[in-house]
């Protein structure tokens, strides 16, 4: 299986690159249109502001490319970042049109009631049922590592893989058939995020 980690030019790929290493799978980063040729599962990981990886992803080729890919509902990945993308606009970026592959509007959280910005560290993950080929093996809830300031109101609650609360619950993830996007970072989640992209990896073989 040929894996590809989204090269948008930010973010923590070398982390992702070991976490698949780990798990006993090579993955390569896709720096150009071109990358696309031959892979079997994208994934799209991140750390960064909306609007400008919406412009890298632009000025690299390799915006469209990832549309394409993502309409075709080929085999793909997304965390943190790569989640939030996937959504129609967001707080962070007015004017900035996402992927739109999920309906609802990325916002940040508020500061209010002591809350602290950015949400950072671990947390609980309550799992869904109808995502249960993801967290496969996986304790319900699960805790996995956070850092992020806004987070995907989600429009469709039909596509829900997991729950989160800081300060209110919001859907920390979803999932179809040939995605599963999650706003923690498996990468940084010990055994937990290992055992979450073996899963993912087993589901698309």
């Amino acid at each position: 299986m040929n894996l590809g980690v989204l090269d948008y030019g930010a973010g923590n790929l070398r982390s992702v690159l070991n976490a698949f290493t780990a798990i006993g799978r090579e993955a390569k980063l896709v720096t150009g249109p071109e990358g696309f040729e031959g892979l079997d599962v994208l994934v799209f990981p991140g750390q960064g502001a909306f609007g400008d990886s919406v412009r890298i992803l632009k000025q690299n080729q390799l915006w469209e490319p990832l549309k394409e890919w993502l309409a075709a509902d080929r085999p793909y990945l997304g965390f943190c970042l790569g989640y939030q993308l996937l959504f129609e606009a967001s707080e962070e970026s007015p004017g900035v049109e996402g992927l739109g592959v999920a309906p609802g509007i990325v916002r940040k959280f508020k500061a209010e009631h002591g809350l602290k910005i950015p949400h950072m560290g671990w947390n609980q993950v309550h799992w869904e049922e109808r995502g249960a080929k993801w967290w496969k093996g996986l304790p319900n809830p699960s805790y996995l590592y956070y850092v992020h300031s806004y987070y995907p109101d989600v429009t469709d609650e039909s596509l829900a893989l997991c729950r989160t609360t800081y300060g209110s619950e919001f859907i920390a993830g979803i999932c179809k058939e040939n995605l599963m996007a999650v706003q923690f970072h498996p990468e940084k989640s010990q055994d937990t995020g290992l055992t979450l992209l073996r899963n993912a990896v087993a589901a698309f073989e």
